[in-house]
């Protein structure tokens, strides 16, 4: 089993800034990639960043791209989201989730976090 857990959710205006991160433990062995997924009332999980463990590969979506940096520090087995210049749209619960290997897809992430709430006021 891997066991994640998310932090640094929360209230912030619109052009601020906001860091997750989501520290992994457990059987971490051949997970090799990690995601961040969201996903706001109503509507379907999406992708937003992921990151290789190995490599430090990442890939985003378009929507974040410019905005959102994805970042590991593998001695702490933790991964952070980066999120500056918030949008309302941006609005969500924020899941941490780990994957065999680097992809966009929510069915390849076979472990999830608790999820952890942003919300951006306009």
């Amino acid at each position: 089993q891997v066991q994640l857990v998310e932090s640094g959710g929360g209230l912030v205006q619109a052009g601020g800034s906001l860091r997750l991160s989501c520290a992994a433990s457990g059987r971490t062995f051949g997970k090799n990639a990690m995601g961040w997924f969201r996903q706001a009332p109503g509507k379907e999980r999406e992708f937003v960043a992921a990151i290789r463990w190995s490599g430090g590969d990442t890939i985003y979506a378009d929507s974040v791209k410019g905005r959102f940096t994805i970042s590991r520090d593998i001695a702490k087995n933790t991964v952070y989201l980066q999120m500056n210049s918030l949008k309302p749209e941006d609005t969500a619960v924020y899941y941490c989730a780990a994957a065999w290997d680097i992809t966009t897809m929510v069915r390849s992430y076979d472990y999830w976090g608790q999820g952890t709430q942003v919300t951006v006021s306009s």
